[in-house]
């Protein structure tokens, strides 16, 4: 599958988005919160959980995801925008990040959380992540079994070829806390591509990304079809980092229709 897009990264961070309808706490840290939007229309709802990027960096938070939540909302859809931990925040990093995402989707995913919004059907469970939220996405998806899709958009997938990299100022070594010959059992642990994953996976990526390779998601797509996941490579010519998760962007219709196929089960 190939699209065509442009979009410059100032065109997603320059303006607020609408308010969530409902902020969730999931934990006591300031950083520790899901913002909950619900359509308008007739539910119950297909939901999405997602994480926002920024190469696992406290600088960045949830605030440019609430354009992509707004639009699937808008689209029908619930929307889960979590917030977490991240390196420079106390307990951020691995695997206090990872956890707070984990604590997240085991509370919106609980029975006994539904009163919250009772609309909303999360029997199909789908997850999706943009740059580093992808990989946290995928990585939630290798340990929650219940997790039934997982959605990258632009995710940094392969955190080993990453930090050979360098990718943005070597950002993997500071959220995994060193080098993979000095915590190999994080990286192990928290990149996607070495672990098995149930869940069905759409993979999204641009050629033109210049924050988070092609390659990394090309390749990963590559080895993990040889394992026998399932796993779908949606290639964007002429695309960057941040356009598949501008809804003002000419490739926006082509990335809300995967995420609500992904919603829908």
């Amino acid at each position: 599958m190939f699209y065509t897009s442009a979009v410059s990264r100032d065109d997603i961070f320059a303006a607020t988005p609408p308010s969530a309808d409902l902020r969730l706490p999931y934990g006591a840290d300031s950083n520790q919160f899901v913002d909950v939007r619900l359509p308008q229309s007739k539910p119950p709802y297909p939901a999405i959980l997602f994480i926002h990027g920024g190469y696992w960096r406290a600088r960045y938070d949830l605030t440019y995801a609430g354009h992509l939540c707004e639009a699937l909302k808008k689209a029908g859809v619930a929307t889960c925008n979590i917030e977490y931990r991240r390196v420079g925040n106390p307990g951020g990093g691995w695997p206090g990040s990872f956890e707070d995402v984990r604590s997240a989707y085991r509370m919106l995913t609980d029975p006994a959380q539904h009163s919250h919004f009772p609309q909303v059907n999360l029997k199909h469970t789908a997850v999706a992540g943009h740059s580093a939220g992808g990989q946290l996405a995928l990585c939630l998806a290798a340990h929650e079994k219940t997790v039934m899709c997982a959605v990258s958009l632009a995710g940094v997938l392969d955190l080993r070829r990453a930090w050979e990299l360098h990718l943005s100022s070597d950002a993997v070594a500071d959220f995994l806390g060193g080098s993979p010959t000095e915590v190999p059992e994080h990286y192990r642990e928290a990149s996607p591509a070495v672990q098995s994953i149930p869940a069905r996976q759409k993979i999204i990526h641009g050629t033109e990304d210049d924050t988070v390779p092609y390659e990394i998601s090309q390749r990963y797509a590559e080895r993990k079809k040889k394992n026998g996941e399932q796993v779908e490579l949606i290639t964007l010519p002429k695309t960057g980092h941040y356009e598949i998760v501008d809804p003002g962007s000419e490739i926006w219709p082509k990335i809300r229709d995967v995420l609500l196929a992904a919603a829908h089960g």
